[in-house]
């Protein structure tokens, strides 16, 4: 097993970097998501690095190309934003060769749902002003580079200072498992956090033979975080505002 150096496209204090991070760190290994949801943008806040998952099979059923926004005054009420999405190698399609659908109408599409939903928040000139890159990466073409970029902007957003890694720049042997054990090993990481859904297949016996401690990642179960699982951290970050998301997601880490 072997490193890499991965690349960077596009430039962000949250940006991906050809420099391995410091070790003994926290990782977070996920796929790139569109606006992710709360809980998911919670556990990469977390971590001192973040692998994005970028080479594996791209699933329509996923939240690759998709997230639930909830409506600003009633986060019970909610919509989907898709990015239409075309897989030229069919199912088989790994999720950094899927390819954005009619991407200036994809483009437009996307800002003016942003806007008709949070354009009333106080925080919206923020949020406004940091999708610059967002809109930027459907030039690319890629599904991939237009969610993880959107990822990059929220921790940006948030005052997240890790490092951004991606699978497809790294060596690691095949199985689930035992791939992510690797990709964690990689970072030199003391721990991966893993989320509720990932610990019901994780094989934690290929980490601890690598000297890494699985951290299950637990979000509160009130508040902000009932539908945290469900909608878009966005919704979150233009009800509270940044300083206040935060300092939400601060606690929330303290706690692992």
């Amino acid at each position: 097993m072997t490193r890499t150096n991965p690349s960077s496209a596009t430039a962000s204090p949250a940006a991906s970097s050809t420099d391995f991070p410091a070790p003994d760190g926290l990782c977070a290994i996920h796929q790139p998501n569109l606006f992710p949801r709360l809980t998911t943008l919670a556990k990469l806040f977390a971590a001192d690095y973040w692998i994005v998952l970028d080479d594996v099979q791209f699933t329509r059923r996923d939240y690759q190309h998709r997230t639930r926004l909830a409506a600003l005054a009633d986060p019970d009420r909610s919509q989907w934003l898709t990015i239409p999405t075309h897989l030229p190698e069919g199912r088989k399609t790994a999720i950094n060769r899927a390819l954005v659908v009619d991407p200036e109408l994809s483009r437009r599409k996307t800002m003016g749902t942003l806007r008709q939903n949070y354009g009333a928040s106080p925080h919206w000139p923020t949020l406004a002003h940091a999708m610059e890159p967002v809109a930027d990466a459907f030039g690319s073409g890629r599904t991939a580079a237009v969610a993880e970029t959107s990822t990059r902007v929220l921790l940006d957003l948030l005052g997240w200072r890790g490092q951004i890694l991606r699978s497809s720049g790294l060596s690691a042997r095949p199985g689930r498992s035992r791939r992510l054990a690797d990709l964690a090993a990689l970072t030199g990481a003391r721990s991966y956090l893993c989320g509720t859904g990932g610990m019901r297949y994780l094989r934690t016996s290929r980490f601890t033979a690598r000297s890494i401690t699985v951290t299950p990642f637990l979000a509160p179960p009130t508040g902000i975080w009932t539908s945290g699982r469900e909608i878009s951290g966005i919704w979150a970050l233009m009800a509270l505002g940044p300083v206040t998301l935060t300092n939400e997601l601060r606690a929330v880490t303290l706690r692992l």
